[in-house]
């Protein structure tokens, strides 16, 4: 294919899905979105600011949407917007792989739409979801992005949906969420306002390399757990008695050594979960009860 060639088929790529990809912008963040249905947007739930988004659209229209379902540990939300006279975009039928040339859809907080050819480069990466919950099974590709991306769309050549574009890697490197068919059943749940079922324990973290040298600093021996930072107000945590400066050593079978072991305790667990916790010198076991809902 010529150079002539592929400028064509992005030029027909914009002039067909471009119109299916929106800016996202409030006071508090910027990102894009795509049509998947009539009166709905998917994008990154860290799109999504305090306020409620607009959606701005090819040519510069503006439309005031609603948020009815985010899983922030997917970074996944969709919103509730008027899409009269938008098609969805069409969803692949499978997910390329490693050297298959995808391109980036994207209108950065509504500032105008940008297409970029890429390839992809990697599968099954992981990554960090706003809440710090490991995402894995993203795609790793090559097709620049601007600030302002992410929730843009990962198309192959025939226009088709493959992936949600959600950060940038650096060194001239992205990720996507792959738009199979785990990803549509979990959208059509947050389309129809189905919250998110994960258990959660309520506490912020310090990262495992810092806590080492938090203990030390005030004279702690050192040990592997990952140090409370903070505990959130009437949490499973806070009515098990946790409380900042707590080292979290063990959750349910699991010892813990960082973030993903404490995430999958949490997962495993039904409606209780025992914890490890030293605090200064002292090792007590805690029980955080969780909602029967999940929440």
């Amino acid at each position: 294919m010529t150079i002539q060639e592929i400028g064509r088929e992005l030029s027909e790529i914009a002039g067909t899905i471009g119109n299916s990809v929106a800016g996202l912008g409030s006071r508090r963040s910027q990102g894009s979105a795509v049509v998947i249905a009539e009166g709905r947007l998917l994008t990154n739930a860290h799109n999504l600011g305090g306020d409620g988004p607009t959606a701005v659209f090819v040519g510069g229209e503006r439309r005031e949407g609603e948020v009815v379902g985010a899983d922030p540990d997917a970074d996944l939300a969709v919103i509730s917007v008027d899409t009269s006279g938008l098609e969805p975009a069409p969803w692949a039928d499978a997910i390329p792989g490693i050297g298959s040339a995808v391109i980036a859809v994207a209108n950065p907080a509504g500032r105008g739409l940008r297409v970029t050819l890429g390839y992809i480069s990697g599968i099954d990466r992981a990554f960090r979801g706003p809440r710090g919950r490991r995402i894995g099974g993203g795609i790793e590709h090559t097709a620049p992005l601007l600030p302002g991306s992410s929730g843009g769309a990962l198309v192959d050549p025939d226009g088709r949906l493959v992936g949600i574009n959600t950060h940038r890697l650096g060194s001239g490197f992205y990720l996507a969420i792959p738009t199979d068919a785990a990803l549509k059943e979990r959208v059509d749940r947050l389309a129809k306002g189905e919250a998110s079922r994960r258990h959660r324990l309520g506490v912020g973290l310090v990262p495992p390399e810092m806590s080492g040298r938090l203990r030390r600093a005030v004279g702690l021996a050192d040990r592997d757990g990952l140090l409370v930072r903070w505990v959130e107000d009437d949490s499973p945590a806070a009515k098990a008695g946790m409380r900042q400066g707590d080292l979290i050593v063990t959750a349910g079978p699991h010892s813990i050594t960082g973030l993903d072991e404490l995430q999958q305790a949490i997962d495993e667990a039904d409606d209780m979960l025992v914890l490890s916790i030293v605090r200064g010198t002292e090792e007590l076991t805690v029980t955080a009860a969780f909602e029967p809902d999940g929440q």
